[in-house]
């Protein structure tokens, strides 16, 4: 009777154990919001893009899965004020740690020009250089670069679009003077136009005027374990080179 108690009890053991380790093996759905026109770095469509790819692998790397929702990119940082996603891509250029934000490692890089057709000669260097050009952007960079475009801004000169391939088509017209964009983004329409088209974006210039910043993209988090996964993930992403084939993938078709 004591040995089959004894048993009993030992099974019974092992079966609590066990039920803690699958619990523990499995990870959280993770709700985030992206940016809804921003390829190569997601596709809505098809939920895929440098962004998604990375981010999805890091969080899987410790058991989590990525549920993706899309929103213009301005409101990216609104569903996460206002609990529709456990998490964001971005904070758009506002410090969302009294919202509960606990910030990730950067999962990708943003690299932000202007831009301008070559013919027009123009020289960008400071801030003073865009009096009296009209510039188009995506939206959220009057926030996240106010010396800039503060004075275009008040001058009534300054137009946000969430659609990026209006950028392009528009600044190939001559209706904007500058684009401001991520260079992989531009690059990525101008590709598209020259699809749909059957000619090419007119000659442009790039005006890079500011350091690239890592930490101006980083994801954001509400549960500060599941930051500390994903970033746990994210640094073996790097170190296998899985990272860079994912960005290959995108970047070298």
């Amino acid at each position: 009777m004591y040995m089959s108690i004894r048993f009993a009890m030992q099974r019974l053991g092992m079966f609590l154990l066990t039920g803690c380790l699958c619990a523990g093996a499995w990870g959280a759905e993770v709700s985030m919001a992206f940016g809804d026109r921003i390829p190569p770095f997601c596709f809505p469509e098809t939920h895929s893009g440098i962004e998604l790819e990375v981010i999805g692998e890091a969080l899987a790397y410790r058991g989590h899965s990525l549920k993706p929702f899309y929103f213009p990119f301005a409101r990216v940082p609104l569903s996460f004020k206002t609990h529709k996603v456990d998490a964001a891509m971005t904070d758009g250029g506002e410090d969302l740690r009294p919202f509960g934000a606990h910030y990730g490692d950067s999962a990708v890089i943003y690299d932000n020009v202007f831009i301008s057709l070559a013919r027009r000669n123009l020289k960008i260097r400071t801030p003073a250089d865009l009096k009296g050009l009209t510039v188009i952007s995506f939206q959220g960079a009057a926030k996240r670069y106010p010396q800039w475009l503060g004075p275009v801004v008040e001058a009534g000169n300054f137009f946000e679009q969430n659609d990026q391939a209006i950028q392009v088509r528009t600044l190939d017209l001559g209706r904007y003077d500058v684009v401001l964009s991520d260079r992989t983004i531009f690059k990525y329409f101008s590709r598209q136009h020259q699809s749909e088209t059957g000619h090419g974006l007119n000659p442009v210039v790039e005006h890079p005027f500011t350091q690239v910043n890592p930490d101006d993209y980083r994801p954001l988090f509400r549960d500060v374990k599941i930051r500390d996964d994903f970033n746990a993930g994210l640094k073996q992403l790097k170190a296998s080179g899985r990272f860079r084939q994912i960005y290959d993938k995108y970047l070298l078709k």
